[in-house]
């Protein structure tokens, strides 16, 4: 594995800076006409915070040259600086640690978009599955021990999610995936083996398509229940519910045998 160090500045689609110039320079337009028939803010101060508004929202104001005064305000584009701009327009920015002949441009790109799956495990760790949060523990070993038990929960999940993909909506086709994407800085498009479990909402072998989480739930029915003899309290054995046609091809996939745990 290759650990990167990386700092990225993505500047707007191509076209799109044009499109919230002049968006920008609407509402400026619309609110200098309010000043002018006394309808909108009064003051110098008061005229700063509602031109201020505006470049809060659009994130422009660097492009733009703007004097307010007690009873107004004037803005004009600067050209030099949206020149700049428009040379890096639609295009990404990556710098990365690892050296020229180690990555090509397009891995390294990958590498990058490759990181939406650490914040998907971060989410599922913090909120959707693990609930690492809140910790009702007051002792640092106390702590620790808990997040470290939630970690080996999510290492655990992820190598089921891995093995349950036929199952699952889940990609389990990462490679016909990646033909159906333009280039490396297109959208991530699902390979035509999710886009038919998607629609018919079966998997290859005809049984429903399952989230994880509904699959957990359906698994958690198979149960494991201890027996002991009325006649001799002593002698006691284990049975195990028989799995459905559903759990069964999930503890196929998980190369588990209930019977034997």
């Amino acid at each position: 594995m290759i650990f990167c160090s990386w700092v990225i500045v993505v500047i707007s689609v191509p076209g799109a800076g044009e499109y919230f110039q002049s968006a920008t320079s609407s509402f400026r337009a619309k609110l200098a006409d309010q000043i002018a028939r006394g309808t909108g803010p009064k003051g110098q101060d008061n005229i700063a915070r509602a031109v201020g508004r505006i470049e809060d929202r659009y994130k422009l104001a660097k492009l733009f040259d703007i004097a307010v005064a007690a009873d107004g305000f004037t803005f004009a584009r600067n050209p030099a600086r949206i020149a700049a701009e428009a040379r890096l327009d639609g295009f990404y920015v990556i710098r990365t640690s690892v050296e020229n002949n180690a990555l090509t441009a397009d891995r390294v790109v990958g590498a990058y978009k490759g990181l939406a799956r650490v914040e998907r495990a971060f989410r599922s760790l913090k909120t959707v599955d693990l609930h690492l949060r809140p910790i009702h523990h007051w002792l640092a070993p106390r702590v620790r021990a808990h997040v470290f038990l939630c970690m080996l929960a999510c290492h655990v999940e992820c190598h089921m999610r891995e093995r349950l993909k036929p199952m699952l909506f889940d990609d389990e086709d990462p490679i016909a995936a990646a033909r159906e994407r333009a280039s490396i800085v297109a959208p991530a498009q699902p390979s035509p083996a999710a886009l038919r479990k998607r629609a018919s909402k079966l998997t290859a072998n005809g049984t429903p398509v399952h989230s994880f989480q509904s699959l957990l739930r359906d698994l958690a029915t198979c149960t494991l229940n201890e027996m002991t003899t009325t006649l001799n309290d002593g002698y006691s054995f284990t049975v195990v519910a028989n799995p459905t046609p559903i759990q069964a091809h999930a503890f196929s996939l998980l190369a588990v045998d209930p019977t034997k745990l």
